[in-house]
């Protein structure tokens, strides 16, 4: 499994849209383990780039602070689970908190 998370100064960027990179971390879904990260340059954000790019990537699944309707479902048709609503902090203890059940989600950080 591949989780993308935007990123911005090391930590989760709360609009998916607007980060500079994408945290790509491969999952051991077994072990619930990570077993490796690339950090990767965002493509120019225009809409319904980023979830076929991430889809290309290889990604299953995006963890976002916010991200709009229409986006999300243009991850899900390119069959990527969405998360939203998680708080900033580094990609990986995010992915770790995920992988235990207990990732913290609150409200969508975008409204559109």
């Amino acid at each position: 499994m591949r989780i993308a998370l935007p990123v911005a100064n090391g930590k989760l960027c709360m609009h998916f849209g607007h980060c500079a990179s994408f945290a790509m971390i491969d999952v051991d879904e077994e072990a619930k383990t990570i077993t490796g990260t690339e950090i990767i340059d965002a493509p120019p954000h225009e809409p319904g780039v980023l979830p076929r790019w991430c889809a290309e990537k290889g990604a299953n699944i995006i963890i976002a602070g916010g991200m709009g309707q229409r986006a999300q479902a243009l991850f899900n048709q390119q069959n990527i689970e969405v998360i939203v609503g998680a708080s900033d902090g580094p990609p990986e203890s995010l992915v770790e908190s995920y992988l235990a059940g207990d990732l913290k989600t609150g409200i969508n950080a975008c409204d559109h």
